[in-house]
């Protein structure tokens, strides 16, 4: 029979305390932590330690108790609250469900008591000592840095999730637009209503959350289906494409000799700073909105001709604009652009133009002095409907041809 310790007031020891107590001194941290960002951290990790957010008020309710904001230090971590003040600073909640969620949090490893002779908390002290009896809060302290990297693992999978969640619906769009060009040039194979009745469907089911094994389920089907479409498409059309193509860029070359250069009056960082944002692509511009806007007109062939550059960065196949913008994500960490720029970038121009944008700055990187900076002045430029990639790229094709 396994033996279970107990405290001096004959309540049992969990073995999360255990774990605390046996904890080599290397693991503790090395200086004091904010009690109100180590709170915050074990909110977005609470899953990991089994604990719930009423388990985690009370938590709130006993570090308000502890008058410094930072745990550590040669502080005392002990707080000695009657079960009435705390369920007074927890808005009335019943004391049975307060002792409860105390216990649970005990139990995850939290918090330890320690219970007085008569089980009564308090503090008493004798000359220059101090002896308190309550609740501990030394194993917060002790398994901060194992509460940070849960926070960080659980922040990691969810924009795993997001980025997910984007690359799907934009392959959606990818279907929607291959059936209705499929129907132009092949018409009347089942194959373009298996396209629309697909998309249909993924769109419904994008308005859920869904789980990353959803949308990974999700994302092979459906780039099966733009294989098959590209597949099917591509024999007939694409002669004519590159001919289209080729007759854009002449029609570039002889309208708008000024769009040549990338921007050039941005490159150097001097206008970054001054242009100010619209409120059009706030963070309300949520995924419905975003998925209604039309996929670039620019041919997607002709941005990846004019950035051979993106071959030596990213290995994958780029033959529908998911893949493209799969693409920007997996370079532009290297190029110095934030995830905030990137995603505000996003909400203004839409995910692929975003992606073509930072696509075009990897090509003409060594002429850009600040590419978040850049990328924000180009961002602030399209919320005003004063941008658009097109000439961007077709600069690129110039540059190429005069090469």
């Amino acid at each position: 029979m396994e033996y279970t310790p107990i405290s001096p007031f004959m309540r049992p020891i969990s073995h999360a305390h255990l774990r605390v107590i046996e904890r080599p001194e290397a693991s503790v941290p090395s200086k004091p932590v904010n009690k109100w960002e180590l709170l915050r951290e074990l909110s977005k990790a609470q899953a990991a330690f089994g604990i719930s957010e009423r388990d985690l008020t009370v938590l709130q309710g006993l570090l308000s108790f502890f008058p410094e904001d930072a745990l550590g230090g040669n502080t005392e971590m002990v707080v000695f609250p009657s079960n009435k003040a705390i369920c007074e600073r927890l808005n009335g909640m019943p004391c049975s469900t307060m002792r409860r969620h105390l216990a649970r949090l005990v139990e995850a490893g939290l918090l330890m008591r320690r219970d007085s002779p008569n089980g009564k908390r308090y503090v008493r002290k004798r000359g220059e000592e101090r002896v308190a009896f309550g609740f501990d809060l030394s194993p917060l302290y002790c398994r901060a840095e194992e509460i940070a990297r849960a926070g960080e693992a659980v922040r990691e999978a969810e924009d795993r999730v997001r980025r997910l969640r984007e690359v799907v619906s934009l392959m959606r769009r990818d279907l929607a637009a291959l059936a209705e060009l499929g129907d132009d040039f092949q018409p009347g194979i089942g194959l373009w209503d298996q396209l629309r009745d697909t998309a249909a469907l993924t769109a419904r089911a994008l308005r859920r959350k869904l789980s990353l094994e959803d949308l990974s389920a999700f994302r092979i089907e459906l780039e099966t289906l733009l294989d098959r479409a590209r597949d099917a498409i591509d024999g007939p059309e694409t002669e004519e494409m590159n001919t289209n193509g080729a007759h854009f860029e002449r029609h570039h070359h002889n309208s708008n000799k000024e769009s040549l250069e990338l921007e050039p009056a941005l490159e150097k960082g001097g206008a970054a700073a001054g242009v100010p944002k619209a409120d059009a692509c706030g963070p309300e511009a949520d995924m419905e909105e975003r998925d209604t806007r039309k996929v670039p007109k620019i041919p997607l062939h002709l941005v990846i001709a004019s950035c051979p550059s993106l071959k030596t960065f990213y290995q994958g196949n780029v033959r529908h604009w998911h893949q493209l913008f799969d693409a920007a994500c997996h370079v532009r960490p290297a190029m110095g652009i934030s995830v905030s720029a990137w995603e505000e970038a996003q909400r203004c121009m839409g995910p692929e133009q975003a992606s073509i944008v930072v696509v075009a700055m990897l090509e003409r990187f060594s002429d850009i002095r600040s590419p978040g900076g850049y990328l924000r002045a180009l961002t602030s430029k399209a919320a005003a409907g004063e941008f658009s990639c097109g000439p961007m790229v077709m600069a690129l094709i110039g540059r190429r041809s005069a090469a």
